[in-house]
């Protein structure tokens, strides 16, 4: 069952955006395989890929109502795009997560086994236990939902517009600065409660200038700093004396300028991407 473990990982994550419940359920749909009479099943694989989808979908309903007593911005888990344990192809880009947070779990599901992992509807079907219409018609509202805004099989690097950013906050250069940033910029921060964060994202130029500036100059001049991808798109890692990572910052970049910053300053959602600084 190891074999099938990153595949099946990759299904749940994209599903739930959390790497701790994702890698939870794997297990414990294999605890739960073991005890099955396994005479009765022609195909493991696909068995124990219904058993985690389904469980993903399951869970993703029951944490709704956890994400709405949330502190602040709930944010999806980042996956550091270097781990080769996963299934990098399939993870998704961490925009499209954020995204699919607006879609029903198994409006959710079709679309990542429609999108991510090339499923007919036949196969969803099956899976799911639904109609085939009713996969499509499934497909059809997530797709209506997303507005097509992201195509999450495409890998883009933008590497060089976020070492342009740092640069300009470095040197304090704010005209260069906002020739990267679009004018209705977001930046949205994950503190879960456990790490200073801001409750609301922020929107526009002038005041997301404004907190750059300021958690530059307060916070992250003097730290150490990765350039790194994850979920497919560009990163920066900021490490304290110690070498522990307090911050996560992701970019998504739009016609060539950055639309949307994401800071990732949960512990609970930078564990697994903790990795002393080269």
């Amino acid at each position: 069952m190891e074999i099938y473990r990153p595949l099946l990982f990759t299904y749940a994550y994209n599903i739930l955006g959390s790497v701790e419940e994702a890698e939870d359920l794997v297990q414990d749909v294999f605890f739960k395989y073991l005890k099955l009479d396994h005479n009765t099943i022609k195909n493991e694989k696909s068995y124990l890929s219904r058993m985690v989808i389904n469980g993903a979908i399951n869970l993703k309903k029951s944490s709704k109502s956890q994400k709405e007593s949330y502190p602040g911005v709930w944010l999806p888990e980042p996956i550091d795009a270097e781990n080769s344990e996963y299934e990098k192809k399939e993870i998704l880009s961490y925009s499209l997560m954020i995204l699919m947070e607006k879609l029903e779990p198994k409006q959710r599901a079709v679309f990542v086994l429609r999108e991510a992992f090339d499923y007919s509807h036949e196969e969803i079907s099956s899976t799911l236990e639904i109609s085939q219409e009713l996969s499509r018609q499934l497909l059809s509202r997530a797709k209506k939902n997303l507005k097509n805004e992201t195509n999450q099989k495409e890998l883009t690097n933008n590497s060089l517009i976020v070492q342009n950013y740092i640069d300009a906050i470095h040197e304090g250069n704010i005209g260069s600065l906002e020739k990267l940033l679009k004018e209705d910029i977001l930046v949205s921060s994950d503190g879960g409660g456990k790490a200073s964060a801001s409750r609301k994202t922020i929107i526009g130029l002038t005041d997301s200038i404004a907190m750059f500036m300021g958690l530059y100059k307060k916070f992250y001049k003097e730290v150490h700093l990765e350039f790194r991808q994850v979920n497919h798109q560009p990163a920066i890692f900021y490490y304290s004396p110690e070498g522990c990572l307090t911050n996560c910052q992701v970019f998504a970049v739009d016609k060539g300028l950055i639309s949307h910053v994401y800071f990732i300053r949960n512990p609970d959602k930078l564990k697994n991407l903790e990795k002393k600084p080269h």
